[in-house]
């Protein structure tokens, strides 16, 4: 079926070069080495992939449509020529034992050499490439904005130098109901008010929920008095910033499991990121992504080291950052109100997102209303940072609370707290 699969997204996208890059010959084509070698000859001699009217005209073939990643397509069909090569080896030295163990070894030895595929490996001249690594420093440094995010928090940008876009895979995780989906929608509504193209998949809520969020986040409107219908909201205010809103012209596009078919992998995931050419793509809950590399016998801190390894792939090929939501453990629950956001080991159910990720920040709501987050991560930077905000949940606003980690004075810290406390007294927690 794989070898199938190959052919048909030569065919879908006319690039082939998923059999140059890992090594293909026809002979992994175990069943359609003739259609496969004529690929490959109409590539050598028109210098292109033939048009699926072509192939089917010499072929009775049904393509299909596929979903997969080139990565999960060649390690599959490599491991199906590994099993069709091996079995008739294992038979013969089957034979082979009956009358001599000696001689079957040797024979399995020496056969085993010969059936191991044929696996390229790239690297790179980082000495003789160095001149493109300045040409990059230059880049970077002459168009900021061309290689990083702001986050919409100063004070987190100040020390993480906002989002990388391209190979980074940020992970914010805290146990339930600490805030993760609003930090999460906060970071994606700012990237969205500079001008970019933002993809948002909630699993857990709809479409006009998120909405309302956004609303709250982007304008301050009572989160309450959207949701519940309630004056907090006032009809002609809304629907005035409603058609102001729809001038503009980039997207916030959320989509839901059922959106995917209910089955969101990261495969479809790319697909959706190039289709409309999105700069961000968060994942608010990565424990409902489908695992494409699941063998029997995995268990679930498999799986999720899979996938996370697969999103920082496709950061890397896609340049853009990729955002993600992940649940604390139960020893993630802090024991006194004077414990921090939770360590890195609690993250649930997988120790190697963790290891995947280029940044993770942990979240804890503290007393009065406020939010701590802190840097767990940062593969570019320094962790163990506290900041310390105050969050009016139902307007959507953070203000940001100077502390003694922050090296502030105490009596600077102390009167801005009381000041901020003053603010919220009379407000109300909602969602």
């Amino acid at each position: 079926m794989v070898a199938l699969q190959i052919i048909s997204k030569i065919l879908a996208t006319k690039d082939a070069s998923i059999l140059e890059k890992n090594n293909l010959t026809k002979d992994y084509f175990v069943e359609y080495q003739d259609e496969i070698q004529f690929i490959i000859d109409h590539i050598h001699q028109y210098n292109h992939v033939p048009d699926k009217a072509t192939f089917l005209s010499k072929f009775d073939l049904d393509l299909v449509d596929v979903e997969e990643s080139d990565r999960y397509l060649v390690e599959t069909i490599r491991e199906e020529y590994l099993y069709y090569k091996a079995v008739p080896v294992i038979q013969k030295a089957a034979e082979l034992l009956k009358t001599d163990a000696n001689e079957a070894a040797q024979y399995m030895v020496n056969a085993l050499k010969e059936i191991q595929p044929n696996c390229s490996v790239s690297a790179t001249d980082i000495v003789a490439d160095a001149d493109l690594r300045y040409q990059q420093f230059l880049e970077r440094k002459e168009h900021q904005d061309d290689w990083f995010f702001t986050t919409g928090f100063p004070e987190l940008d100040e020390i993480i130098h906002g989002l990388q876009r391209g190979e980074e895979l940020l992970v914010i995780f805290a146990r339930i109901n600490q805030g993760k989906s609003w930090i999460l929608e906060k970071i994606c509504v700012h990237i969205w008010e500079i001008g970019f193209d933002v993809g948002y998949v909630s699993p857990e809520m709809g479409a006009n929920s998120i909405g309302y969020r956004f609303d709250t986040l982007h304008n301050n409107f009572s989160n309450k008095g959207l949701m519940w219908g309630k004056n907090e909201v006032q009809n002609d205010d809304y629907k005035n910033y409603i058609d102001e809103l729809k001038e503009r012209k980039n997207k916030f596009l959320v989509a839901t499991p059922q959106d995917f078919g209910n089955e969101v992998t990261v495969s479809k995931l790319k697909n959706w990121v190039k289709q409309f050419n999105l700069h961000l793509l968060a994942i608010d809950g990565v424990t409902y992504i489908t695992d494409e590399r699941y063998k029997r016998g995995d268990n679930k801190t498999t799986s999720l080291t899979n996938i996370s390894e697969d999103l920082m792939a496709l950061s890397v090929e896609l340049k853009i950052p990729v955002l993600i939501v992940v649940q604390a453990n139960r020893g993630g629950v802090a024991q006194d109100e004077n414990d921090g956001a939770p360590d890195l080991d609690k993250i649930k159910d997988s120790d190697g997102m963790g290891a995947n990720a280029s940044k993770v920040i942990a979240l804890r709501q503290m007393n009065d209303g406020v939010l701590r987050l802190e840097g767990k991560k940062d593969r570019w930077g320094r962790v163990g940072w506290k900041l310390n905000y105050q969050w009016d949940i139902d307007t959507g606003t953070f203000t940001f609370i100077p502390s003694e980690d922050d090296a502030q004075p105490r009596q600077k810290t102390e009167k801005k707290v009381r000041e901020v406390k003053k603010q919220y007294n009379d407000k109300e927690d909602v969602f």
